[in-house]
This record gives C-alpha cells, sequence and structure tokens, in this order.
C-alpha cells in the first residue's frame, strides 16, 4: 500500500519552490533535511511518515481509544520506529477509519499532515496521497505550498527559525530543538557547499535496488561509491567508481522501470512548464 514513482527532487522542482516562496535554497535545503533527513521515500518507495495517534483521537472524536489505545490517545507520543513500522501502524487505522487515518499522519520531504491537504493545494487527502507517493518535487510542492498558506516565507527568508519553527512544527517545538536544528543546517548549507541533485537522486536509486548508499544525502562519499561498484558489478558495467553519463543511465532505467503504481495517484504536470508557467505568470497553485 503506498507504493510509488519514487521520483527524486530534481533540478527544476527545487529551483520553482526557491522562486514560488523567495527563499534561498540553503534554507529550503535545511528545512527538509531537518524534517526528514533528506529523503521523501523508504528503500520500499512509500513516503516516509508519522502516524499521530492524538490526531487521530481528535480526528475521530476518541471513538476508537479503547480498541486500539496505541493508535488512538488524547496525549501524542507513543511513535515506536521510524520507517516501515509508521506505515504498519496507519494501515491499522486505516482498518478503523481511512480518512481519519490519512489525516493523522505526516507525509513526505516536508512532513506535511494529512489534514492540511486544501492548505498544501489538494482537492483533498486522497488526492494529497497520491501526489506524495509519487515524486519528491510533489512532496516539496506541497511543503513550499503549505508555506505560502501560512506566510512562513517571510521567516525563511529572514532567518528567523525560531518563529518558524513554532509556526511550523507546532509550540512544542523547543523540546526537539527544531529551530536550532534548522539554524545550523542552514549555516552548513549557506557556507556550501550544496548538496549534490545527481548523486542524490543516484543514492535514492541505488537504495531502490537494495544497494544501500547509506544517507540519500547528495554527497559522494565511499559507502555511496561502494555501492555503485557493485551496481555496476551486478550489471556488467565498467567497475569505475564513478557516476558517468552511462551508470546513471542505467540506474535510472533500473529503478523506474515497472515502479509499482501508487494506490492513490495524481497526474503532476511536468516541472519544467510549472517553472516556467510561474515566471510568466501563467500558473498558480489557486
Amino acid at each position: 500500500m503506498f507504493e510509488g514513482n519514487g521520483k527524486p527532487l530534481s533540478e527544476q522542482g527545487l529551483q520553482y519552490a526557491a522562486v514560488a516562496t523567495g527563499v534561498g535554497i540553503p534554507a529550503l535545503w535545511a528545512v527538509m533535511t531537518v524534517e526528514t533527513n533528506g529523503c521523501g521515500f523508504l528503500p520500499d518507495r512509500r513516503p516516509r511518515i508519522l502516524f499521530e495517534r492524538h490526531i487521530f483521537h481528535r480526528r475521530t472524536h476518541g471513538r476508537f481509544d479503547q480498541v486500539a489505545p496505541d493508535l488512538s490517545d488524547s496525549a501524542p507520543g507513543g511513535y515506536g520506529p521510524a520507517g516501515a513500522f509508521q506505515h504498519e501502524r496507519l494501515a491499522r487505522a486505516i482498518a478503523l477509519d481511512r480518512q481519519a487515518a490519512l489525516e493523522s499522519a505526516s507525509w513526505g520531504l516536508g512532513q506535511i499532515m494529512g489534514f492540511n491537504a486544501a492548505q498544501s493545494g489538494f482537492a483533498d487527502v486522497e488526492t494529497m496521497v497520491g501526489a506524495m507517493c509519487d515524486s519528491e518535487d510533489a512532496q516539496f510542492d506541497a511543503m513550499m505550498a503549505f508555506i505560502r498558506a501560512n506566510h512562513l516565507a517571510q521567516y525563511l527568508q529572514q532567518g528567523d527559525w525560531t518563529e518558524f519553527a513554532s509556526r511550523y512544527n507546532g509550540p512544542s517545538f523547543k523540546a526537539n530543538s527544531y529551530d536550532t536544528k534548522l539554524s545550523e543546517a542552514s549555516a552548513r548549507f549557506s557556507a556550501g557547499p550544496l548538496p549534490d541533485l545527481r548523486v542524490r537522486a543516484a543514492q535514492l536509486y541505488l537504495t531502490f535496488l537494495r544497494f544501500d548508499p547509506g544517507v540519500v544525502d547528495g554527497w559522494f562519499g565511499p559507502t555511496t561509491q561502494s555501492a555503485l561498484i557493485r551496481f555496476q558489478t551486478d550489471r556488467g558495467l565498467e567497475r569505475s567508481g564513478e557516476l558517468d553519463a552511462v551508470t546513471y543511465d542505467a540506474l535510472e532505467r533500473a529503478a523506474t522501470v515497472g515502479a509499482p503504481v501508487a494506490q492513490t495517484s495524481v497526474e503532476e504536470p511536468g516541472w519544467g512548464k510549472r517553472l516556467q508557467d510561474f515566471l510568466t505568470g501563467r500558473w498558480s497553485r489557486g
């Protein structure tokens, strides 16, 4: 359930977000790095989520508190492990109330709550989930739409991480030091260099193909190189350990051909056209 195309963040998607919000790219990298360690998908192509039991409690008026206290409780917490376990929790909640369950999870690179689908530019939570399954560009665009809808871009522009964290992560942001983490990440990315989106895409493809390049972060280190050599060996390519054009094309084909289709999907217009339309005033989130 919710396995999608898993398309990686593109240069066009990142540039569109920067233009649409007037926020510098280092700040955008900081937000997505702190929210999801910089990757919107699990190794099995499902989007990263976090299921919030206190939100499910609110949206179902507590009617499942007794039968499923780990899924429905007035107090936040009780998350358990990240990753696949969150999807297990979501699946159990869906069996109780699908819409409330989808609305009670945070999704993708920006960890946007499902109940914020409208503020993120979607008709409903089902459409939002379909976009989250399809691509990191769509995930990132949802985050930018939420930021615009809630007038948060100004705090990113000003580097006011305390105010941004308070409004984006909620009043308990201090408990997780969100503002400090965001400030440190922004300083690191501002000093440069920025992650390489081509390397990052290759890392995501290697992850999907089970070659384990380590963290999907856009930095070409020894773990990524070792994974790349294993892929080259497996595919009968020259074992150069370099991300040359032949290797990248082979990776992209292997990772995308026959990719499973998300249970709920949405067609997104091409990102190049969306950026061009935005710049010429022909496109709007509405």
